[in-house]
């Protein structure tokens, strides 16, 4: 046999047999796992349906709502000895943080990071970040003033037509917070001023959404995929990634320690951040977390969106002086 057909045939043997050992270690995985999660139950359904593709031998089941609910319903449960939940996937990765700090995480050492920066995820490798969910300006079209800047929310041409969701009730929103007051050169500063020029901060995205999209307002913060999605419907709306840059949530996953099905745990959380699973994201219409997966439609290029510097550890230890700041100005 010449030595390039021994090579070539040795090669796909080589591929075959790779696959087929995947293949062997998807189907090792089984049994039953419990999915806490805030993603909207269309994305969690979506999520969980690609991943029992690859693992069709695990039954998955998932509680959907609000960060803040769904730890309520978790906390009851450490409370009463009896967590239910496997996997984590919400919103923020402050959060995770505070679990961490608990001792309520498994690590996953063996994960597969490598195709990601530093810093998008644990170091420990205790959770993951599997999206970069922004927080931008929104603004009406027919508003007189285009805003580029978060300054530019301050100026008179925006008295009494902002609008922004609470940190008292949104956790992307305190993130935002946390983020825009360490790294504008006002500080808090900047809040008093919003608040002087009669900013409105209540509720959380879809109301600062509505008011928006209908006029009631002309501007607001907001996350950024629901001002897109609502502009490619045909909302008279603009997203801008303000030029001093934007904050961002991570919609992390994490194991609790308490699992009764560490593998499957396991290969859930390795299909997020694999290819395949930031892929999926990507079509759900979010930025995917992983460097090399596109942006969806509406968005600027990967390189354009500059994300201000944030410290998960950092935010937690602040985060309680956050609130109180944030509601002696506001209330």
């Amino acid at each position: 046999m010449r030595p390039f057909v021994s090579s070539a045939l040795t090669t796909i043997a080589l591929a075959i047999g790779l696959s087929l050992g995947a293949l062997s270690a998807a189907g090792a995985v089984e049994g039953k796992l419990v999915l806490y999660t805030s993603q909207p139950n269309t994305d969690a359904q979506q999520t969980i349906d690609a991943f029992k593709a690859s693992y069709p031998k695990v039954e998955v089941s998932f509680v959907r709502d609000g960060t803040p609910r769904i730890m309520a319903k978790l906390r009851a449960e450490f409370e009463a000895g009896v967590p239910r939940a496997d996997v984590l996937l919400i919103a923020d990765s402050v959060t995770m943080e505070g679990l961490k700090a608990e001792g309520r995480l498994l690590a996953h050492d063996k994960a597969d990071v490598a195709a990601y920066p530093a810093g998008i995820h644990d170091p420990q490798k205790a959770w993951f970040a599997t999206k970069l969910i922004t927080t931008g300006i929104v603004y009406n079209t027919k508003a007189a003033l285009k805003p580029q800047s978060w300054l530019d929310l301050a100026r008179p041409e925006a008295k009494n037509l902002v609008a922004m969701p609470s940190p008292l009730t949104s956790g992307a929103a305190l993130i935002h917070a946390i983020t825009l007051t360490g790294s504008l050169a006002k500080g808090w500063g900047y809040y008093e001023e919003l608040q002087g020029n009669g900013a409105l901060a209540a509720g959380g995205n879809g109301d600062v959404l509505r008011q928006v999209a209908t006029g009631e307002k002309l501007y607001g913060m907001i996350v950024d995929f629901m001002a897109i999605r609502e502009k490619a419907k045909g909302a008279p709306l603009e997203f801008v990634f303000p030029s001093e840059g934007v904050s961002a949530v991570s919609e992390p996953v994490a194991i609790l320690k308490t699992t009764s099905n560490p593998e499957a745990a396991k290969a859930f959380v390795d299909f997020l951040i694999s290819r395949q699973g930031q892929e999926l994201a990507l079509k759900q219409g979010y930025v995917a977390a992983h460097p090399e997966v596109a942006l969806p439609a509406g968005y600027p290029a990967r390189a354009a969106i500059k994300l201000m510097p944030f410290d998960p550890a950092r935010a937690l230890a602040g985060e309680q002086a956050a609130r109180k700041r944030f509601s002696a100005i506001f209330e």
